[in-house]
């Protein structure tokens, strides 16, 4: 078998042979039940950026098939195995340069059970499930779901898990990664094993934010909670960062049933423009945002909290009146600059699926998206705000600018997820859409903005990482990524991954390099 691929590696590399002769030798070698694919496109991902082509795309039928490729590449001379989810990845890190590239997504289904053990409600699910799926399965047939969520829902369990899944629940209830009771997981090596907290915890917590450096995560047991019917979606506007700052890290820091269930924020540019500026706010088509409330003093860019509340078709529209104005009480937005709509409760969750819509009919979703990620500690975030938001990026980037805070506590060091050091930190995302029909010079320029950025930060020396990190060298991610966690996250790929088989396209490790 292992010299089958071997060859295989060979044969690709030197385009000696039409690459489809090898397909049924290579299949029967490996005995898949699921089937092996040289004609694949999966040389992009989300993220535009590079192209990378793998030696084939391997479709499982299951977990067995997952092993198979594992432990025949972990074998052989020098054959790298990446887990691709939904393609959401950014800089190519789902991808495999000559290598195997597992499509997570052939095996979606084939788990799919709730249950209830010790006191807490549970889904199981694949790895390659969709969280959007997951929703209206649990939602619609047993009144549950999960607690965390990422804003975008087009994404896989698997992929979310092995980065952290943050979005406006998580000052509540920690990332998806602090909502996983187990998980089963094919380890670099080779083995299949199931790991809690309880049962082979190092495995359980290395692989909880691990980037893929040391398992493929083929199922996880999800925490659910009862969903509700309703939401209120509120937008607050200000004009000084300092008074939305004070008002977001008030609502995240405020005990359950004082607060809202969902708390986020963004920057938006103080102008007309309909992509950048003022008319992206209004939650309804029917909602006008009159920028005479505006004071005089503000600047180039305003800010956004937004928060949601949760609530039943039971509640009286005076209770959850009440309730909304209780919970504001206090806050310093302006006051004529209040925006609010109620909608059901999957509607709000899969809101960013009509953006998606949107966005493939006019050809902006498959252009590159030269994204920008990161968790910036709060000491540093005015400063963040006066020169990135207010100066370098004051006329927009095309996409939402995403800032709000995140609680330290809510998050399990165990894991492999680095974080700033501070209790209270910001995320900060910067998602950018190119034009469908810009030129190259356009997005390099876009990246190096954001490298601009992440300079500024160094230089000035912020407590801050970025989240969905991307390094060109193993110096970077020893001394701006890890630091002093470097030597747990070597030592835990040499027990999970001894020959750096998994996920190449991070280039955290060489194939065989000496751990």
């Amino acid at each position: 078998m292992i010299a089958c691929l071997d060859r295989f590696v060979h044969e690709n590399d030197s385009e000696s042979r039409i690459l489809s002769d090898n397909l049924s030798t290579v299949c029967k070698s490996l005995d898949l039940k699921g089937s092996i694919d040289c004609r694949a496109i999966t040389d992009k991902d989300f993220g535009g950026l590079h192209s990378i082509k793998p030696l084939a795309v391997i479709r499982p039928a299951g977990p067995d098939d997952v092993q198979k490729v594992v432990k025949a590449a972990s074998v052989s001379s020098n054959l790298t195995v990446a887990a691709r989810g939904n393609g959401h990845s950014i800089n190519g890190q789902a991808m495999a340069d000559g290598g195997l590239v597992i499509d997570m997504r052939s095996f979606e289904d084939y788990v799919f059970h709730v249950g209830r053990e010790n006191g807490f409600t549970y889904v199981d699910v694949s790895g390659g499930a969709l969280w959007e799926n997951i929703l209206k399965r649990c939602v619609e047939g047993f009144g549950m779901a999960p607690r965390s969520w990422t804003d975008y829902l087009g994404l896989t369990v698997g992929g979310t898990l092995s980065n952290a899944g943050i979005s406006g629940q998580t000052f509540r209830f920690g990332p998806q990664i602090s909502n996983v009771l187990e998980l089963d997981v094919i380890t670099g090596n080779g083995d299949a094993l199931t790991c809690s907290e309880e049962k082979n915890s190092e495995l359980f917590f290395s692989v909880l934010g691990g980037l893929g450096q040391f398992g493929i995560i083929t199922r996880a047991r999800i925490l659910l909670q009862s969903a509700p019917d309703k939401v209120r979606w509120i937008r607050l506007i200000y004009s000084e960062f300092h008074e939305f700052t004070r008002d977001a890290e008030l609502l995240v820091t405020r005990e359950e049933g004082e607060s809202f269930d969902y708390v986020e924020g963004f920057v938006f540019v103080n102008n007309d423009d309909i992509v950048n500026g003022r008319p992206s706010v209004p939650l309804d088509q029917a909602q006008d945002f009159n920028p005479a409330h505006i004071p005089q003093t503000a600047g180039s860019v305003l800010y956004c909290l937004e928060v949601a509340l949760h609530y039943n078709n039971s509640d009286h529209p005076s209770t959850v009146d009440t309730t909304v104005s209780r919970l504001l009480q206090g806050l310093r937005f302006i006051s004529n600059l209040k925006f609010q709509v109620d909608m059901g409760y999957m509607d709000f969750l899969l809101r960013v699926k009509r953006a998606e819509e949107q966005a493939k009919a006019n050809g902006i979703w498959d252009s590159p998206h030269p994204w920008l990620n990161m968790l910036v500690s709060k000491s540093d975030i005015v400063e963040f705000d006066r020169v990135v938001f207010k100066e370098i990026l004051k006329d927009g980037i095309g996409g939402p600018m995403l800032v709000y805070p995140l609680r330290r506590s809510k998050w399990d060091n165990r894991t492999s997820v680095m974080l700033p050091e501070e209790e209270v930190f910001y995320l900060v995302a910067l998602l950018r859409f190119a034009p469908p029909q810009g030129d190259g010079s356009l997005v390099r320029k876009l990246v190096e903005q954001n490298q601009e950025i992440i300079q500024y930060c160094t230089e000035m020396g912020f407590d801050f990482k970025l989240y969905l990190p991307h390094y060109k060298s193993v110096e970077e991610w020893k001394q701006r990524h890890f630091g002093n966690e470097w030597s747990r996250f070597r030592l835990r790929k040499k027990a999970f991954d001894k020959n750096s088989i998994l996920a190449p396209g991070q280039k955290i490790f060489a194939r065989n390099t000496a751990l």
